[in-house]
């Protein structure tokens, strides 16, 4: 079997989720060929960089324009045409010709549109997935070729219902997270809190010295930051504080997540469902894009962690409101774990083992 991951580099949930699903397929199935693509990349090789660059200046400096698209868009109908998608759909006509999936998986907006514009125009009845990576039923995700939704909870699969999705092709999956994140976890009580931090490499970490002293000052707490690929920030931190560890870039973040008692962290799709996988409360930055405001609400809502406000003081006041609040944390794991066992974790294997039957295709 023969599958394509189609996705692009707005933001890099998008990259996170299609590597996951890789590596969950090729569990499933040893024999399958899993590529996954940037189609942005594939359609404009000299152009794509510098769109995501203005992509990212987007939603850090011009965020409030972002938002406003966001909602004025929320409720379009499905389909809607763009500037430039003749050009992603002549790319894509090529890439079917070339690679001859048996099955395309879809982890970016744009990408199932043009795969669903592409059935519509040629007839095929190749299964398109679409893989919505953030807890959202914006209108951008939904289109009239997609044979199956994967969906991150059963209020996600409740408004695509709401908007004419067949509720049947809607899995509530959760978002899509890499196997090491659903280890089994022990957190052995009476030891060191552990707090881990991440976001440095987004620039969302106080500025001010007092905080990390603050934070080295905790009681009985050992503070992990991880700052990314920010080798300035981590160079001002790393070896100044005795109870503050500093990391760069890291691919193990799901080692320190199963040592963590309390993240603070943005609360992007891929980023929160790292947490629940890993059972691990977590303090969300306070966010300042809509979809992450939709995914603070919902973590809130399920009593899954809390929001910190942006300011220093504030910030380590909820930290030192949680920190120490071990039957709050251990509800929140209690609720995360309730929260697993309603994910249909197999559903995407289930979904490919059936194309046999449902669509004339193989799965060997």
């Amino acid at each position: 079997m023969r599958i394509l991951i189609l996705t692009g580099k707005f933001g890099m949930g998008h990259w996170s989720a299609s590597q996951s699903l890789r590596q969950q397929l090729l569990r499933a199935f040893p024999g399958a060929e899993v590529e996954v693509l940037d189609l942005v990349a594939q359609a404009m090789p000299n152009a794509s960089d510098a769109m995501y660059k203005c992509f990212n200046l987007l939603v850090t400096r011009g965020s409030g324009l972002f938002n406003l698209y966001y909602k004025l868009t929320r409720d379009l109908p499905a389909d809607t045409w763009t500037l430039l998608d003749d050009l992603f759909l002549d790319e894509l006509s090529g890439l079917m010709v070339e690679k001859s999936p048996d099955a395309v998986i879809a982890t970016h907006p744009l990408c199932a549109r043009m795969v669903s514009r592409w059935k519509g125009a040629t007839g095929s009845r190749l299964p398109l997935i679409t893989c919505v990576t953030d807890l959202s039923s914006h209108s951008e995700w939904i289109h009239r070729y997609t044979d199956c939704y994967l969906v991150g909870s059963n209020d996600i699969r409740e408004k695509l219902a709401a908007k004419g999705v067949e509720r049947e092709s809607i899995c509530v999956t959760g978002i899509p997270v890499r196997c090491e994140f659903k280890r089994p976890v022990v957190r052995r009580p009476g030891r060191t809190r552990q707090l881990l931090i991440m976001g440095g490499g987004l620039g969302l970490l106080p500025r001010k010295d007092s905080f990390y002293e603050a934070l080295d000052a905790l009681p009985g707490v050992h503070t992990t930051i991880i700052t990314g690929r920010n080798q300035k920030l981590y160079d001002r931190l790393a070896g100044r504080y005795p109870h503050i560890q500093v990391l760069g870039f890291t691919d193990r973040v799901y080692d320190y997540m199963a040592r963590a008692d309390l993240v603070l962290t943005k609360p992007g799709g891929i980023t929160l469902f790292e947490t629940i996988f890993s059972e691990l409360p977590i303090l969300a930055w306070e966010p300042f894009l809509e979809q992450e405001k939709l995914n603070a609400r919902f973590l809130v809502k399920r009593g899954l962690g809390r929001v910190a406000a942006k300011e220093p003081e504030e910030c380590l006041e909820a930290i030192r409101a949680l920190i120490y609040d071990d039957a709050a944390l251990e509800s929140m794991r209690a609720n995360m774990r309730h929260m697993k066992g309603q994910l249909e974790s197999e559903s995407l294997a289930r979904i490919l083992a059936g194309l046999r039957e449902e669509k004339g295709v193989g799965v060997a």
